[in-house]
């Protein structure tokens, strides 16, 4: 039921008005391009839940945007994005 709700979590925030944009952007081509990219921030999310943290907490997803200043909304699909395609096993 958890990978379900994440799913359309997920989904919700890919459709989201203010993503729509980025989702036609660049913000993704970044880790398509750049699987090492990814990989590094699955390892950062791996530890995050290592330490009782969600890879979709706010205070991680504020990080991702300041890292790549990039708006929050734009972060939270990228999570999305990175989680979905490269580690599954990311919560």
């Amino acid at each position: 039921m958890k990978g379900l709700q994440l799913l359309l979590i997920g989904i919700a925030v890919v459709l989201a008005p203010n993503s729509a944009a980025a989702a036609d952007s660049d913000l993704l081509n970044g880790v398509k391009s750049n699987p090492q990219e990814a990989k590094a921030m699955c390892k950062s999310f791996r530890d995050q839940n290592e330490r009782g943290t969600s890879a979709y907490d706010r205070a991680n997803t504020h990080e991702v945007a300041k890292s790549r200043q990039i708006s929050k909304p734009d972060a939270e699909v990228l999570i999305t994005y990175v989680v979905g395609i490269h580690c599954p096993d990311v919560r």
